[in-house]
Order: structure tokens, then sequence, then C-alpha cells
């Protein structure tokens, strides 16, 4: 606890211009989003669509993870910054599961590769049945890293989109924009947090490694599992392929990662000197959040000044 490690953390922490977490409670309205939402690339538009899958259990597991952490911090800062990093993953989870029901009217059921996701979330890495002490905690304390390995990588793809222009020349749907950009703008926003718990309580270098290749591998294999599944499930393809050549093509064109960037990334979280205040731009994140439409009517509603609902008027460029 207080380690040199976290201590040195925070000093980073602070250079990144740490801020107040809070969870916006947006909603968006799915109505008049077409099925392939980024016109005419069913392609980059499913495999982007894979987050409406993943994210909702594991953001949901995050937080049943991090509620049986907090009895272990003792920093009062970090403390509160927990309690904002939930609130926010709770919101996340939400909102994209509100997606699922769209998807289905359209003709996508997403339900058999949801119960594989949530098998392994609630099973694989759920609550073990072990004794009080030391296998509790050392199972706690893993899954805390898991964690912070994977939002290195929801960081990553926060950025990523934040600064994605190809959607917007693409004619991507723009509440669709405005729900991965606010959603990306936060996991910016509170980058620094699970990678500093993990520091807080644990902080084993080996441990870090360990469960960043388990987090990457889990990440790759059932992405491109989503991927593969959305599109052989497609109701308008006729025969709905995912390939890997095609994603490099997406990624060369800015419609999606490339695999390049995302190798980069391996060695800045490996390195010992690693911060997350070194992926992404708070002072761009809180510019985002300052202007989505979705933000800013949850923000009015709050505040009791309301506009009608409806979908942006404007695509939601970064």
């Amino acid at each position: 606890m207080g380690s040199p490690l976290f201590e040195r953390s925070r000093e980073l922490g602070e250079a990144s211009e740490h801020t107040a977490l809070k969870a916006r409670k947006v909603s968006f309205a799915w109505e008049e989003t077409p099925l392939h939402w980024i016109p005419g690339d069913p392609f980059t538009t499913h495999t982007i669509n894979v987050l409406h899958l993943l994210l909702p259990a594991g953001e949901r597991w995050f937080v049943h993870v991090y509620k049986q952490v907090l009895p272990y911090i003792e920093d009062d800062r970090l403390r509160e910054d927990v309690i904002g990093f939930i609130g926010q993953e709770a919101m996340h989870a939400q909102a994209h599961d509100e997606v699922l029901p769209h998807l289905k009217e359209q003709g996508l059921d997403p339900a058999p590769y949801l119960a594989q996701v949530d098998w392994l979330f609630e099973k694989l890495l759920g609550d073990r049945t072990l004794p009080p002490g030391r296998a509790r905690k050392w199972w706690l304390y893993e899954r805390v890293a898991l964690i912070a390995a994977i939002e290195h990588y929801t960081a990553f793809l926060g950025d990523w989109v934040l600064n994605a222009e190809s959607l917007d020349r693409k004619g991507a749907d723009p509440t669709m924009l405005d729900l991965l950009r606010w959603h990306g703008a936060e996991e910016v926003e509170h980058r620094s947090v699970a990678f500093e718990l993990f520091l807080h309580v644990d902080g084993n270098y080996s441990r870090r490694v360990r469960t960043w290749a388990t987090a990457f591998s889990a990440l790759v294999f059932l992405w491109q599992r989503g991927a593969r599944f959305f599109m052989a499930n497609d109701p308008t393809l006729d025969d709905g392929k995912a390939s890997w050549s095609e994603f490099l093509a997406k990624g060369r064109q800015g419609m999606l990662p490339t695999a390049g960037a995302m190798a980069r990334s391996i060695p800045r979280y490996l390195a010992r000197d690693y911060h997350p205040s070194r992926e992404g731009s708070t002072a761009q994140a809180v510019a985002y959040l300052a202007s989505s439409p979705a933000a800013l009517a949850a923000e009015a509603r709050e505040k009791g000044t309301a506009p009608d609902q409806g979908k942006p008027s404007e695509k939601g460029a970064a």
C-alpha cells in the first residue's frame, strides 16, 4: 500500500490533468440507426459492433471486482477515483446493452455469442470458492491486474475513435458515433485509475506481464470470433465472412485501428516505467464530453432543463 511505484504513478497522473470522475446518465435513440451504420461497409460496422457484446458483461465484471477491492484502498483520492470509475463503467454497460434489442429487431440476434461472453466473465473470471486469506486475496489481485491490462486497450480504442475522422467522412451514423466517442472519451478520462489501483494493492511486475498476456489473447480471440459471428448471421449478407486481410485493409483506410498501432501498444504497457497518462489526451477527452449530444442532454436532464430527445443533428467529430 502506498508503494514507491504507486507514488511515482501518482506524480505522473498529476501531470496528466487529473479530473474528478462522474457518471453521465446518457441515453440514445436507436430507431433511425440502420443495421449497417457505416454505409456500404458491413465488415467495419460489425467489427466495431463487437463492443456491444463484449463491453456490458466485461464492465459489469469490472464493477463487481472493484466493489470487492474497495476495502483494500488506503488512499482517499484513489478511492474517490475508483468510485467514479465504477459509476462510469456501470453506465457504459447500460448504454451498450440498449443497442442489443435494436440489433435483434433488425434480424441479428446476438444471444448465442453473448452466452459465451457471459460464461467467460461470470464463471471463468468470477468469484471462486476459496478459503479466506491468501488464496482469496491472490485471486482478487489477479483480477485487478487483468482489469488494468484491459483498460490499457480500452484507452487505446478510446483515443483511436476520438480521432477516427474516416468514420465521419464515410457517413457513419451520428448517434452511434456519439455513443462510441462518449464512451471512448470517458475511457481516456479515467485511463489511469485501473493501473494505479493495481500498483496500490499489488504492483508485481510478473503479474502485470502474465495478466497482460491473458487479457490480450482473450480480447483478440473474442473480437475475431464476434466479428465472424455478426458477419455470418447478418440477414442482408448471402455469405458474410470476416477475415484478417480485410481487417488490415480497413486499418490502412483509417476505418479501424491499424495492426501496427496495436503492436506498438504492447511494449508501452510492458515497459517498467509505463503510465496510462501517456495514452491519449485528457484535454481532448474532456472537450468531447463537453460537446457530446448525449452528455449534454444528460447534464440538462440532471439540471431539469432537458431538450427534446432525438438523434444528434451533426456528426460527433472529435
